[in-house]
């Protein structure tokens, strides 16, 4: 098995929980160089809100879309818009990535931003 193999497996695994709490899931995927998340609703069928080191906002403040500050970036804007769409509470996804780098530091900035998870 390699990595990408591994990475999918721990990423169903999670998925498959998640899916049995039916909660709005935060899922995040990374690149070498960007990062992108996104809320998706309970039966994992529609995207309610999403964000990423692509968007010409985020983009025109960072000089690197592939470090922690840009994912804390990212986070902040996840929340924000998750809170603008009236969703408080979702379970994290992070697509079978390791919770560290990031991974992590999207996920701090997305808690202090008021999301709780």
């Amino acid at each position: 098995m390699d990595k990408k193999q591994a990475r999918l497996r721990r990423a169903r695994k999670t998925r498959a929980r998640i899916a049995e709490l039916k909660m709005v899931r935060l899922s995040v995927y990374r690149t070498n160089c960007h990062i992108y998340a996104q809320i998706i609703d309970e039966t994992g069928s529609r995207v309610l809100a999403s964000a990423s080191t692509l968007e010409a906002e985020v983009r025109s403040d960072l000089s690197n879309g592939g470090n922690q500050a840009a994912a804390a970036v990212v986070g902040k804007r996840i929340a924000e818009k998750a809170k603008a769409a009236g969703i408080e509470k979702v379970a994290f996804d992070r697509s079978g990535f390791q919770y560290h780098g990031r991974i992590k530091a999207l996920a701090d900035a997305a808690r202090e931003s008021g999301l709780v998870f």
